[in-house]
Formats: C-alpha cells, structure tokens, sequence
C-alpha cells in the first residue's frame, strides 16, 4: 500500500509540474511587457523597464512577491492587450525592510491605465494600508486610457481613489515615496506632491495637468513640455518635487537611501514566532489527485505545508469535514482551517461528503475563528470547498444559520486572514473560507484552483435547461445531437471562467503560486501585517443559535 502511494503521489507531483510549466510560459511573456521592440525604444532614452528598475531598487538576492502578475490577461485583446495589467507590483526589501513598489509599464501602452490597472493600484495600497507597509511608486504613465475613460475615471474605485489612498496612507503615518522617471499627467500629477517624499529624473521625469498641446490648445500659450513641467521647473521654480536626480541609477539609489535613514514605524501586532522547521509531509504538489473529483487526506495536505510537529487539531471528532487546529508556518503561529476533502463519519449525521460544510464543521470554525481573535493569532484558510450542504435534513437542521455564524466571524475578524485556494472554491463555500470578498491580507491559488458559484457540470445542466426553456418559448426545441452541442459550447464556456487564470486576470486572487512557494507567502505575509496591531477588539455581529 505504501508503495502504491508513494506512486500516486509521484504521478500527482508529475501533473502539477506540467501544469506549473504552462504557467510558467504565460508568466514568461508577461514579462516581456510590450514585447522586445517597444523594449528597446527606452532604453534608446536611456531608461530601464519596469522590472529592470525593481531588480536595481530591491535588496540584492532578496525574496520577492509579485502581486497581480496575470493581471489583464486574455483582457483588451481588441485593444492589444494589457500585460500585467500595464503596471508591476512586487513586495521586497529595501535595506532589510518589507516594501511594496509600484512600478508602471511603459513599455505597456505609455504605462496608460486601463480599468484593471486602475483596480491593481488600489490592490496596493489596500495591502498597504491594511499592514502599514511602506510603498514607492515608480512613475511613469501617460494616465488615463482615454478610449476607455468612462470604465477608469469617474467611480469610487476608479482612478481618483488612488489620492484619496494617498491621503489616508499619509494620515495612517504609512511611508510613501515617488519617483518620477517619465510621463506623471493629468489627475496623475498630485501622486507625487501625495507622497511624503518626491523625485523626479532628469530629461525623462515631467509633472503637469496639462501638457503643451493642451496648454496651447486651452489658453494659447506655447511652450514646451520640459520648461513646463520638467525636473529644473519642479525642483528649482514649482517646488513640486523634494529630489532631483540626474539619472535613473542616481533616483533608485536615492530610495534606498532614504529608507535606509527610517526608524521604527510603531508597536508590532505582536504575533508569535519560534525557530521554523521544514515539513514532514511529501511535496504539497503531491497531495492533490489529478481530478478534482477525487478524495484526498487534507492532513496531509497540512503535513506539507506546516512546521514539523506542530499542528495541534481543534475538536478533532466533531464537525470533521472542515479541520480546524494551531499549527507553524515558517515558525510563524496560525490558526488553520482547512476543508476535508475526504469521506468522513459523523455520530450524528452518518457519512459526510469530502469538501463540503455542514452545520457542526461551520459552528466549529465559527468557534475556533473566534478564540483565533482572542489569542491573536493570524487566521489561514486552505479552500477545497464545494459549498455548504443542501436538502432537507440540512435545511431543517439549521444549516444557513449555521454557516451565517461562521460568515459572521470571517467577515468580523481582526487578526490577518490569508487564503490559498487550493482546489475548488465554489458557492458560498468561498464566502465562508475567507474568499477575496472578506478581506484577506493576501489570497492565491495553485494552478488546480477553481472559481465558481458552483461546479461546471452542474452549472451546465442549469444553464441549458434555461437556454432550452427561452427556446421552447419561441417554439424551438433542439434535437439531440444540437442539445449535446449546446451543453458542450455551455460547459467549455463555463469552465474557461472557473480557471484560476481567469480570476487571476480580474484580480480575483494576487497570484497563481506555485504550491512549493505557499509557505514563503504566508510567512512574508505575516511579517508585514505583525506591523499593524489591530485597532479594534474583536466583537462578531448577532449569532442565531
């Protein structure tokens, strides 16, 4: 037996490798930007990429999470598309220090935002804000696309909430840096007066609400664009900016050493670390079987991801389908609760199926979610769920009160919630396992993640027996063989928006990972929110019992 699951699990290591590899080649392009030739175009002016100004602004060799790389994929193909969503985000260190860089992509469209750059801005410096981390922004952006103003400009989470932003991280005593090293127009131009600290570059940095063909075309008057806005009129007339830099080199050095010069932000949450141990488990990428349909041991799961002999499970007989316990991630203390995606036995209701949340496993997490926040400890959610259970027995069993109370105690939590989608994530079940609605500090998925309000077969059946009902209507009915055609085109459909590239293009989750790197995100991810004690105590709205 061992050694047929020593097999099996090979054979699931050898699966997520391949799909890890296609991953790889789409993040490969992405990367790219707007491709090699519009590559060269800057360097002929002298300036670097996006990414080339990260890889010169991090500590040399220092660990990096890129947030929102698949931003924008399959998105804007009639506008030539929009990798990475036209800007690049990566959490890194600066002189040993946690901090988030936001760099637009010039080689993208002049770094013009597009609805979903506008939505990963504001990605940022919600991360920001919710954990008092530092953020530098690398500008450089022609602003608004203008062909899709209407989708950018004018709503609350649209362009202008990014100033707002500005003035509530100043407010918060939350570090902010700009760099000005190309195009900062328009509404863009207050970002860097926003800022604590501004630099502009020489030749290739301009700041103005308005550039010289509008001035012209507004109020006559000519003039050209460096005499209006450029690094000499800002740093020795406007006063706009605080550093003037000759060169790029010159301004990335200029960021590391005013970080260097930051003391102490303020009291830490306090949460608790030891020594970390590696896992005792096989690779997280063994765990899961090829199909999604098939059961799997999730302490197994947890064996992969956490510190050798550190998992202390909570009411281990009682609502087994959802495990509940305290564990060590990177020496990092948590509290787990995962989904158990195998068949289980319950006293009281009989055989349990795997992956899904009954009323006994929703008040059990309701309960453990709730000690969590009086102990202070971060709160991480391994989602394999396929939604709560249904029928009659459960109905009268109070199943939507139950699930309401542990809804009530996700969305109420004040320790740092991280999500990793590691399977199925459909229905209210995404709700419940702190999906991207309740305000995870970070959430990603591995490449077998699914996103739905329900599964894809079933949706597809649904869906058809509408599509046939709206037909009958008109007094049509497919025969057989167009009936098959329709539920395939409806499947294939479906399924493709279930695809964890599909979220991860909307921002649905910060990353597609893969599963070997969960641990450093969550423990990097801790580190930075033990900058943000809680301001408030922990207090769940009314519970139903």
């Amino acid at each position: 037996m061992a050694k047929d699951k020593q097999l099996a699990q090979n054979l699931n290591d050898d699966r997520m490798r391949m799909r890890l590899s296609d991953l790889e080649r789409i993040l490969s392009k992405v990367r790219q930007g707007g491709g090699t030739k519009r590559i060269e175009k800057e360097h002929a002016k002298g300036k670097w990429t996006a990414r080339e100004r990260l890889d010169r602004l991090f500590d040399p060799g220092c660990e990096r999470l890129e947030i929102g790389a698949l931003a924008g994929h399959g998105m804007y193909e009639d506008e030539g598309g929009c990798p990475a969503g036209g800007v690049v985000i990566e959490m890194g260190r600066i002189h040993g220090k946690p901090c988030l860089v936001v760099a637009n992509d010039a080689t993208v469209k002049a770094g013009a935002w597009f609805p979903i750059t506008g939505k990963k801005n504001l990605r940022a410096q919600e991360i920001a804000l919710d954990n008092r981390l530092p953020i530098i922004y690398l500008v450089d952006s022609a602003g608004v696309y203008l062909p899709m103003q209407d989708e950018i400009f004018p709503d609350k989470e649209h362009f202008g909430r990014m100033f707002r932003n500005n003035a509530r991280l100043s407010s918060a005593g939350i570090p902010q840096i700009a760099a000005v090293m190309g195009s900062c127009v328009a509404g863009g131009a207050y970002l860097p007066i926003m800022s604590d600290e501004s630099i502009i570059v020489e030749g290739s940095g301009s700041i103005f609400l308005a550039g010289s063909y509008l001035v012209k075309a507004a109020i006559g008057e000519t003039i050209d664009n460096e005499t209006l806005g450029g690094a000499a009129t800002h740093d020795e007339i406007s006063g706009v900016t605080d550093y003037r830099c000759k060169d790029e080199a010159e301004a990335l050095a200029h960021i590391r050493t005013l970080v260097s010069h930051w003391g102490d932000l303020g009291p830490t949450a306090g949460f608790q670390r030891d020594d970390a141990a590696l896992p005792a488990g096989p690779s997280p990428c063994a765990v899961l079987p090829d199909a999604r349909t098939e059961p799997y041991d999730t302490y197994e799961l947890i064996a992969s991801l956490t510190d050798e002999g550190s998992f202390t499970e909570y009411k281990k007989g009682y609502g087994k389908t959802l495990v509940c316990g305290y564990a060590r991630i990177d020496g990092w203390s948590v509290g787990l609760v995962a989904n158990q995606r195998s068949l289980v036995k319950s006293k009281k209701d009989g055989l349990q199926f795997g992956g899904v949340i009954y009323s006994d496993s929703a008040d059990k997490a309701a309960r453990f979610i709730a000690t969590c926040n009086q102990r202070n400890v971060p709160l991480v959610f391994l989602q394999d769920v396929t939604g709560f259970m249904v029928g009659s027995r459960s109905e009268h069993g109070g199943i939507i009160k139950d699930g309401a109370k542990m809804v009530n105690a996700v969305a109420n939590s004040v320790v740092p919630k991280f999500t990793v989608i590691v399977g199925n994530s459909y229905g209210a079940g995404n709700y419940a396992m702190c999906g991207k609605a309740y305000d995870p500090r970070l959430i990603v998925a591995w490449p077998t993640a699914r996103i739905a309000v329900m599964g894809g077969e079933q949706a597809a059946k649904v869906l058809l027996q509408i599509e046939k009902a709206s037909l009958a209507k008109r007094g049509q009915e497919p025969n057989k063989d167009e009936e098959t055609e329709l539920l395939r085109t409806i499947t294939e459909r479906y399924e493709a928006q279930t695809d964890p590239l599909y979220a991860a293009a909307r921002l649905w989750v910060d990353a597609i990972i893969d599963p070997e790197a969960t641990r450093s995100w969550i423990s990097m991810g801790i580190e930075v929110a033990n900058a943000a004690p809680a301001t408030e105590p922990f207090r769940p709205g009314v519970f139903q019992t």
